[in-house]
């Protein structure tokens, strides 16, 4: 199965110095990596993870760790269905930034669910498509 690892797993898995093995994403990660799940990237995620990184031996490292993780492709019908579902949600009262929408577009495009850490995807899913790993915190 093909799954999407959001910012915020993998800043616990690779940008820590010190990765908690016992935090519920980190596990969840672990066994899905174990479990044979294909982990598929998107641009906005590649971005956001190389963004801010203090040293350009930090950046290389992390683009190498990235590098053999497969890139899934973002096109008009990505962006336009994350348009609607910001509308969609902005209308029901739920507010976060457009990126998050544009990573939860390609989830429900693609039929891939997504790991994250992040709660403002939990608000995301439970007005659209989106399908989250669940873990156990």
């Amino acid at each position: 199965m093909n799954i999407v690892v959001d910012t915020s797993v993998w800043s616990l898995v690779l940008r820590r110095d010190l990765v908690n093995e016992r935090d519920a994403h980190v596990l969840t990660f672990r066994a899905c990596v174990e479990a044979g799940h294909c982990l598929v990237l998107l641009g906005p995620i590649l971005q956001e993870l190389l963004d801010g990184l203090r040293s350009a031996k930090q950046f290389s490292r992390l683009l190498s760790v990235l590098e053999p993780i497969p890139m899934a492709p973002l096109d008009r019908g990505t962006f336009v269905l994350a348009a609607r579902m910001r509308n969609e949600c902005r209308n029901n009262g739920i507010q976060t930034g457009p990126t998050d929408f544009l990573i939860a577009a390609a989830c429900v495009e693609s039929g891939w669910p997504l790991l994250t850490a992040d709660q403002d995807f939990q608000r995301i899913a439970a007005s659209t498509g989106l399908v989250l790993i669940p873990c156990d915190d």
